[in-house]
């Protein structure tokens, strides 16, 4: 991109802080927009089974998670190529757009056909602005800090994660479940007059002209992810129909992420297929620990959510952990270190059932998975930006969440093939969950190009 870095008149003192003049508010409006984000996937996923009921839509209560994940994959890719070509202010702009948008019509929808399109428009906001955070914020704080930048954004998502459902079942209570839609779009202007004159500073691009041959692979690519979760409610004809979406996703990934990353080429491609994996175990296992610690071991739904939250705590911990690590030598290993803590994690979350231990391990078990994520998540987005050439850094930041959203949607459509009903048995999906962080394991050292 042609930019002006806002931070480069900064006196040197200020180079080394994060929250130095001339970054201060696109960083305060980035962890504003994405506590945002944060609250309302965990509101509305804590309010809709009272909006399906309120608007007669129950048949359509699966379609309202998956319209958001199928249209944020055309969200991430229209905005890796803007941001490229035009900069992150006009991505910005259209992603807020979008977003307040499906909230307002989400918040006053009369019907549940009218509730799944403003989904997909928020799935479309959201897609947008999650690569616009990385592309812009990531361009106007330096290199140096981008380990601090990553771990202020995973502790943006602390707060909503312990407090999210509990306040949003409190408006629902109180207030009507369209409040949580509508409590979500007062706070989209104030972000936006945080970061968007900031942002617009970064200046335009001088990548390639928009390629709507790309944006139909978008499309293959959102109705794979859209029958992959369709998967998981079509019965006796479940395998068939995963088979189906994971063959159009694998196909439309192929031709939207960089040339070898299938394959994990050493250095970027293998930094873009780590972040689908290690997204994919914890989605999946996140998913049906709940069902693990109520339905096996007679916890409260309370004590479950103390364990989630563990796992976020633990997540920011890492996160932040890393950032203090700046020793090249010592940064390298952070990547392959926090997989191996996910890995040992895991293993302890299912050791109480092959083993007669106590099941307070699978919170010590789910904490240690939170802290290896925390470890090992930042450090991709990192790697990403410095493997990237500026021209480039809005296309392979498309390319690294759209791998996140392709492979979490795959694990947790197999997850649900694994997961037996009438059992309730969650071993298998947790053994799948071990399979993707092992196999990342294995990869990470890939991760480094050859230089390094």
């Amino acid at each position: 991109m042609n930019l002006a870095d806002p931070v480069a008149e900064a006196p040197p003192a200020a180079s080394l802080a994060l929250f130095a003049p001339g970054r201060r508010a696109a960083c305060l409006g980035a962890v504003a927009l994405i506590s945002m984000l944060a609250f309302e996937s965990i509101a509305v996923a804590t309010a809709m089974p009272a909006v399906a009921e309120a608007l007669h839509g129950l048949p359509l209560y699966a379609l309202a998670f998956g319209a958001t994940l199928a249209t944020s994959v055309l969200g991430m890719t229209a905005a890796g190529q803007l941001c490229d070509k035009r900069g992150p202010f006009i991505a910005a702009m259209a992603g807020l757009a979008a977003f307040l948008a499906g909230l307002l019509l989400a918040g006053f929808a009369t019907s549940m056909p009218l509730l799944v399109a403003g989904r997909a428009l928020q799935g479309l906001g959201s897609g947008v602005l999650g690569v616009t955070l990385y592309v812009g914020v990531g361009q106007v704080v330096p290199q140096a800090l981008h380990p601090k930048l990553f771990a202020m954004f995973a502790g943006a998502w602390v707060v909503p994660g312990l407090v999210g459902p509990a306040l949003a079942s409190f408006l629902v209570q109180f207030l009507g479940w369209r409040s949580v839609f509508l409590a979500v779009a007062a706070v989209v202007p104030v972000a936006a007059a945080l970061m968007l004159p900031a942002l617009r500073r970064v200046g335009s691009g001088t990548g390639e002209a928009l390629r709507w041959g790309t944006m139909r692979w978008a499309v293959l690519a959102s109705l794979g992810a859209l029958t992959l979760h369709a998967a998981s409610q079509a019965g006796a004809g479940a395998p068939l129909l995963f088979c189906i979406g994971l063959a159009v996703a694998g196909i439309a990934a192929r031709l939207l992420l960089p040339v070898g990353t299938l394959r994990a080429a050493r250095g970027l491609p293998t930094v873009i297929l780590l972040r689908g994996l290690i997204a994919a175990t914890f989605a999946s296992a996140e998913a049906f620990l709940p069902l693990l610690l109520t339905q096996h071991f007679g916890w409260s739904l309370t004590q479950a959510g103390i364990a989630l939250s563990a796992g976020a705590v633990t997540w920011s911990i890492g996160s932040a952990l890393q950032a203090r690590v700046t020793r090249p030598e010592r940064r390298r290993l952070l990547l392959p270190g926090g997989f191996g803590l996910t890995v040992l994690g895991l293993l302890v979350v299912i050791a109480p059932l092959g083993i007669a231990l106590p099941s307070g391990l699978v919170f010590a078990g789910w904490a240690t998975v939170g802290l290896g994520i925390g470890l090992s998540f930042p450090m991709l987005s990192v790697l990403l930006l410095k493997l990237s050439p500026p021209e480039s850094q809005g296309s392979n930041t498309s390319a690294l969440q759209l791998s996140d959203a392709l492979t979490s949607s795959a694990a947790l459509a197999g997850a649900g093939l694994l997961f037996d009903p009438a059992t309730r048995q969650v071993l298998p999906v947790l053994l799948m969950a071990l399979a993707l962080v092992a196999t990342a394991t294995a990869l990470s050292p890939r991760a480094q190009p050859v230089a390094e």
